[in-house]
């Protein structure tokens, strides 16, 4: 599996709590890229719960900080 911010942002919307079928069901009707439909089709079969997108990327939850995004501002103070 691998996920990058831009396929992540492609759930944000998605149904948490979920399945796995249901995330895939909800990847389909939203049209959703297919990396990510590849990616939750290799996710175990069970009838657990997602909780969130942190269950499917635990990296997910760091992209939220302030500290992950690049500070343009920060730079022009030592120009």
């Amino acid at each position: 599996m691998f996920w990058t911010p831009e396929l992540a942002i492609s759930l944000e919307d998605a149904p948490f709590p979920a399945t796995k079928e249901e995330l895939i069901d909800y990847a389909n009707r939203a049209g959703c890229p297919q990396e990510v439909l590849d990616n939750l089709a290799e996710l175990d079969d069970t009838d657990e719960l997602i909780e969130g997108m942190e269950d499917l990327w635990p990296e997910y939850e760091d992209l939220n900080s302030e500290e992950y995004f690049y500070n343009d501002d920060e730079e022009e103070q030592y120009i």
